[in-house]
């Protein structure tokens, strides 16, 4: 159990917090501090386990689950209470199930998921950045004429983003494959 291990594990927490003050309590505003905080301690587990040296596997897998986990509950959360259009929320599952479909690929030939790339990690913060002014745009409707357009600014290019990494993911995990059938045929 290391430091960056432990804020990614309260950022777990933080996902069936957050549906829940949104969904059931209708609490906006403490949902919002709640991905705020969430989307800020993304950025902070992972500096924290470099300064700290407390690199480690278990780490490099939990952060990128709690990244997806909070960006699915979020989807779903939001699409239930008609924040972002269901067309928004299936374009990121669809990437979703692209990727998932790799992974298993990856998985029988015994590799795991390739690494983070940097257009996924900027697709990841863009998102979590859009979604607390997407509903900051939503539950206060002063805020809408200003947080809307930045919301969904952040969220566009996120969307965008989130594809091209996730296709730049496909590229090399067929590029793995094909090695590795390359080098199952000389041998």
């Amino acid at each position: 159990m290391t430091v960056p291990n432990l804020i990614s594990f309260v950022r777990l927490l933080g996902v069936p917090l957050f549906l829940y003050l949104l969904l059931v309590a209708h609490a906006d505003v403490a949902a919002i501090v709640v991905l705020a905080v969430g989307g800020t301690t993304d950025w902070v587990d992972g500096w924290a386990a470099r300064r700290m040296r407390q690199v480690s596997r278990l780490g490099e897998l939990l952060d990128p689950a709690a990244d997806r986990l909070y960006i699915l509950a979020t989807l779903v959360g939001f699409t239930a209470r008609g924040v972002v259009p269901w067309q928004f929320t299936a374009a990121l599952l669809a990437r979703e199930l692209l990727l998932l479909g790799s992974l298993v690929v990856l998985r029988r030939y015994g590799y795991g998921p390739p690494p983070v790339h940097y257009v996924g990690k900027t697709a990841t913060f863009l998102l979590l950045a859009a979604f607390p002014v997407l509903l900051l745009a939503a539950a206060v409707p002063g805020a809408e004429a200003v947080a809307g357009p930045i919301g969904w600014g952040l969220a566009w290019w996120g969307l965008v983003l989130y594809w091209v990494a996730g296709a730049m993911y496909v590229v090399q995990a067929s590029r793995l494959l094909r090695a590795v059938r390359a080098e199952g045929a000389s041998a």
